[in-house]
C-alpha cells in the first residue's frame, strides 16, 4: 500500500470526493469530481435502471453533504449539464428537494403517527 500527501493549493484540498476550500472566516465545502462528465448514454442499449443509477447517485452525494447554497446550486447545475450532455431527457426528473436532517423529537413524534 502507498500513501501519498496531498498539498493545499489556492487554499483548497481535495480529499476523498470533496473538496474543502479556506476563506478567511471559514470553510467550504464542495463536491470534488474528475474533469469528465461521462455517464452511460440515455442512447446506449442498457437497462434503464443502470442508466439511472449513475444520477441516482449523483442526487444521493449531492443530499448527503451539507453544502452551502451556492455549491449545493451550483451541483445541482453540474448534474443537469452531465444529463444533457449525456442526452438524458430532462422532463422524466424531478429535482429532489435538500433533506435536512430531523430531531429526536421529530422522529418520534412520527413513529407514534405511524402506529
Amino acid at each position: 500500500m502507498k500513501f501519498t500527501a496531498e498539498t493545499e493549493s489556492s487554499n483548497s484540498i481535495n480529499y476523498l470526493d470533496i473538496t474543502i476550500h479556506k476563506t478567511p472566516t471559514n470553510w467550504v465545502t464542495s463536491i470534488y469530481r474528475k474533469p469528465t462528465d461521462t455517464i452511460i448514454p440515455y442512447s446506449s442499449n442498457h437497462p434503464a435502471q443502470h442508466k439511472y443509477a449513475a444520477i441516482r447517485f449523483l442526487y444521493n452525494r449531492l443530499n448527503t453533504y451539507h453544502l452551502h447554497k451556492k455549491e449545493y446550486h451550483d451541483e445541482i447545475n453540474t448534474i443537469h449539464a452531465i444529463m444533457l450532455n449525456n442526452v438524458f431527457p430532462t422532463h422524466t426528473h424531478k429535482t429532489p428537494t435538500h433533506r435536512h436532517s430531523t430531531t429526536t423529537s421529530d422522529r418520534q413524534t412520527d413513529n407514534a403517527t405511524q402506529k
